[in-house]
């Protein structure tokens, strides 16, 4: 994947992140105190967010770190993606893919650890 690309989307993902948590704040939130999920939404939009930013961070990073982003864009699509589902729908089952979410998150923060080193950020030269 390209740089820029990984940018766009990582930018798409931050807006999604804040609609999203607006949405459950407000627009959903009759529908998540009935079903008793508003702190699952919250989780889902806070680990969206947090992980929307990093994405940000490491899609400027020189050089790019494709495998972690990928990662993690993947954990933040199964990872919030299945909490928000699960918070609306209540399809229990969800609740068994949410932690796969959770490790490709993880793998793509190790992958940072341990992966190649870079230097900085680039500074838009």
């Amino acid at each position: 994947m390209r740089q820029s690309t990984a940018f766009r989307i990582s930018a798409v993902l931050g807006f999604l992140a804040v609609a999203l948590g607006a949405f459950g704040a407000h627009g959903l939130k009759p529908v998540l105190l009935r079903h008793d999920t508003l702190s699952v939404w919250q989780t889902a939009a806070l680990y969206h967010l947090v992980h929307a930013a990093v994405l940000l961070g490491l899609s400027a990073w020189n050089p790019f770190r494709s495998r972690s982003w990928g990662m993690m864009a993947a954990g933040v699509l199964v990872f919030s993606g299945s909490l928000y589902v699960l918070a609306v729908t209540q399809i229990k089952w969800l609740g068994a893919v949410t932690p796969l979410g959770g490790l490709l998150l993880l793998v793509g923060w190790m992958g940072l650890v341990f992966g190649k080193r870079g230097h900085t950020p680039q500074s838009g030269q």
